[in-house]
């Protein structure tokens, strides 16, 4: 990620891709269980649907619970937004209206057969745990985004570096059967 000098209010975004040897089929089965999810992830650390819901639709909710050394333990109620299977699957953090974050995996078929996934996130325009740490230290906003949003990247780098694994060790074992 290039500096850019964004504030919280540019609601910046970042995205990472990959390539990976399995259906967009079984890439979603993946990317729309958010029960793996926490496995994947540094901070999150669970996740649970609400209202009875077992798996994404639109509109469902889910609570997630995350920790980062640098902001404690928190939890956020998520709206899932987009949910087309299997190709996007997104979900608005607290207010789908104003959210603190927004966060989509995008799913394209390639011409091998295999899968195009990209993790794209947007932070706010909603106010969420960083907005308290840029209350607290307003001149140093642009740095404060800027270190988050590099955080988001490698996390995400990780995450479908991680799917990845996931969906071609099992795409070569049901191969192999």
């Amino acid at each position: 990620m290039e500096w850019t000098g964004a504030r919280y209010a540019d609601t910046p975004t970042t995205e990472v891709r990959t390539r990976i040897a399995a259906s967009p089929e079984h890439v979603w089965e993946l990317v729309s269980d958010i029960g793996l999810m926490p496995t994947l992830s540094t901070e999150l650390r669970s996740v649970e649907w609400l209202d009875g819901t077992t798996w994404p639709v639109l509109g469902a909710r889910f609570i997630g619970r995350s920790e980062h050394a640098s902001f404690g333990a928190w939890e956020t109620t998520s709206y899932v937004v987009e949910c087309e299977a299997p190709r996007v699957f997104a979900w608005a953090v607290e207010d789908p209206e104003q959210p603190s974050a927004v966060w989509r995996f995008s799913l394209r078929a390639a011409d091998d057969g295999g899968t195009e996934l990209t993790q794209w996130m947007q932070m706010g325009p909603g106010r969420s745990g960083l907005s308290y740490a840029i209350d607290r230290m307003p001149e140093k906003e642009q740095k404060i985004v800027y270190v988050r949003m590099r955080e988001f990247e490698q996390n995400m780098a990780a995450t479908l570096d991680a799917i990845k694994k996931l969906a071609e060790g099992a795409a070569s074992g049901e191969a192999d059967a």
